[in-house]
């Protein structure tokens, strides 16, 4: 492999673990802290917002297709749907994702397996 695809993947490595690590690390601290001070509020309400706004913002990103066109769109909102449809009946998170993936990745090969 080139030297440049391992530095990339080290790049994304080290990213991935200070994504993880710094809010650990920083909570940790932020913890000791207010055990110290003898204060009560454990979290600070920022941080108990931050978790579902991310994820509300991949989930907004994710909805658009990176090429749109008729059959990407379709695939999306069957998937979608699907997604929608197995946690009302499941209540978990994994079995939706899949469902959902399962059923866009159907869609894109029958259509371009149609035109």
């Amino acid at each position: 492999m080139d030297k440049s695809l391992w530095l990339l993947m080290l790049a994304c490595a080290l990213g991935t673990f200070l994504l993880r690590a710094l809010p650990l690390l920083w909570m940790r601290r932020h913890l000791v802290r207010r055990s110290i001070s003898h204060n009560t509020e454990a979290m600070p309400l920022w941080l108990t917002v931050l978790a579902p706004t991310m994820i509300a913002a991949m989930f907004g990103v994710s909805l658009v297709p990176a090429h749109p066109g008729l059959s990407s769109w379709l695939a999306t909102v069957l998937g979608g749907l699907c997604t929608i449809l197995v946690w009302r009946r499941t209540r978990s998170l994994g079995w939706p994702v899949c469902a959902g993936v399962a059923v866009y990745g159907l869609v894109v090969v029958l259509l371009r397996i149609l035109a």
